[in-house]
């Protein structure tokens, strides 16, 4: 029996690790156990959260808060260093590119458990961005490369990586999407404004196919007031022509209170600024959108899925292939208005699906684990 530990620092990464865990459920030869490091704290992160998408709660939670990414990651080691001591585990998994996902191969490598990188390969080529930074140093020193598009493998390969450890198997987050997307279009799409007690109804305030879902947070586009102020101004043109929902950011909202932009956003009506959505609710609201202009990663993909048009604002991404093959188009910020009028005007991008994005990538990355481990 092999011993296999799966790592999730995040609420995305229980999105991935959650199809793998199931896949893993009485296996007869791998024994799995799942740590959380508790990098992100998240009211959301409750019994009903592992309930409703049918993932298992974590077997051990190192706890280890927010901090600076030296500290949170200092800590994630010393938690994870005593984890790898008390399990022995043959094998780590670690996904994504957050600092648990970088922490935690560091120390399995340095006590020479085999490490295996779920997303392995993407590349922005930005280093400005942390989460770049993370992928660089996870990808440097893991022994197994999972991959979810075939740019991965590219990148992976030129970086002097073997191709006989690159295995492209498809995506973990397609598999949760195509399992809980009828679980979440029953869901109720009913909100309470921020700072207002109005509510407002899916199919009366804002219709299917006839709105667009706005997710913003990253610093380059939040952070600085000028930016900020501009996107709102750019928002409220457009939900001038068409509703805009906006399920915001903690990071974002914080920074419209204290840049003063609230009184802005009011006077468009059909701006929505709502409290950040649980995965249902949102996949919910996704699905029935005409488009979403966001600057966020995983939304890349899941609109690739849908066949529905997605703008990045953003001068790169490390998933091309949704810009390459799926419904995902790069656009700069002055750009915002005149796509999404062709959006509008029914001249929206849409796409294919990527190879292997079938929901049945956990089936072969168990049957890949089970291979390796024999």
């Amino acid at each position: 029996m092999s011993k296999l530990i799966l790592v999730a620092g995040a609420r995305p990464n229980f999105m991935k690790i959650g199809p793998l865990m199931h896949a893993l459920k009485n296996h007869p030869t791998i024994q799995a156990i799942l740590v959380h490091t508790g990098q992100h704290y998240d009211v959301k992160m409750s019994g009903q959260f592992f309930d409703e998408l049918n993932i298992p709660a974590p077997d051990i939670n190192l706890e280890v808060g927010s901090a600076s990414h030296a500290v949170q990651t200092a800590r994630i080691m010393e938690g994870f260093e005593k984890v790898c001591l008390d399990e022995k585990p043959d094998y780590v998994l670690v996904v994504g590119d957050v600092n648990s996902t970088a922490a935690c191969t560091l120390v399995a490598s340095k006590m020479g458990i085999k490490t295996i990188h779920y997303e392995a390969g993407l590349r922005s080529n930005d280093r400005t961005m942390p989460e770049e930074i993370n992928r660089l140093v996870t990808d440097a020193i893991s022994d197994i490369f999972i991959t979810t598009s075939v740019d991965a493998d590219e990148n992976l390969i030129k970086e002097n990586i073997p191709k006989e450890k690159i295995f492209m198997l498809g995506n973990l987050m397609i598999d949760s999407l195509v399992e809980q997307l009828p679980k979440a279009q029953s869901t109720q799409l009913n909100f309470t404004l921020l700072n207002k007690e109005k509510q407002i109804r899916f199919g009366e305030d804002f219709i299917a196919k006839k709105y667009g879902v706005l997710t913003f947070h990253r610093p380059g586009n939040v952070d600085e007031k000028e930016s900020l102020e501009n996107l709102v101004k750019l928002w409220g043109e457009i939900s001038n022509k068409i509703p805009l929902v906006f399920p915001v950011h903690p990071r974002t909202y914080k920074n419209i209170e204290h840049f003063g932009l609230q009184k802005l956003i009011d006077r468009f009506p059909h701006l929505y600024f709502i409290e950040p959505l649980g995965y249902l609710q949102f996949i919910h609201l996704v699905s029935k959108s005409a488009f979403a202009l966001t600057d966020s990663g995983g939304i890349q993909e899941e609109t690739t899925y849908l066949n529905i048009p997605c703008l990045t604002v953003r001068p790169n991404t490390e998933r091309p292939i949704t810009v390459w093959e799926g419904s995902n188009k790069l656009i700069k910020t002055n750009e915002i208005v005149s796509e999404v009028n062709l959006i509008v005007e029914g001249k929206g991008k849409t796409g294919k699906t990527p190879q292997f994005w079938d929901g049945k990538t956990a089936v072969r990355i168990v049957e890949l684990i089970s291979v390796i481990s024999d």
